[in-house]
């Protein structure tokens, strides 16, 4: 996290570390490809993520915490971002599956249901679900 990060709100700060992890999960496999670049440009858009932090990010990744929304429908938004970017080059490798379970670790899923979740949220994508939908069959898989 670099010096000009103390001054941000709690949620530019959460979107930062958001976006972290999504990279985080592009880079599983050491490579981004140009879809996974075009979704993580579209969500950085989306969380007005300037050029400079976006290079920053790319190059750090690791270096930012997982921000954990308190907010279970926030939590489960946030899953359906991530796993977008499993798929976002059109293959889930066993190295984002992986990290996509230590993610769901982080977002605070339960231990004993994480690769359920984590299964079934990689199936909602690659039958392109809506977030909508998406949210509704995580609440099923989940049940707390």
């Amino acid at each position: 996290m670099g010096l000009s990060d103390y001054n941000l709100s709690g949620e530019q700060k959460r979107n930062i570390a958001h976006f972290a992890s999504i990279v985080r999960l592009a880079l599983a496999d050491n490579v981004i490809t140009e879809g996974e670049e075009k979704l993580l440009k579209r969500v950085a858009k989306r969380f007005h993520i300037l050029e400079d932090k976006y290079n920053e990010i790319i190059d750090n990744a690791n270096s930012y915490s997982l921000s954990t929304p308190h907010d279970y429908n926030e939590r489960i938004e946030y899953l359906y971002d991530l796993t977008k970017m499993v798929y976002a080059d059109g293959n889930a490798s066993e190295e984002e599956a992986s990290v996509l379970r230590k993610i769901c670790v982080g977002l605070g899923f339960p231990l004993d249901n994480i690769e359920k979740v984590s299964n079934e949220a990689i199936h909602l994508i690659l039958n392109n679900n809506d977030l909508e939908d998406f949210n509704k069959a995580i609440k099923q898989v989940n049940k707390i």
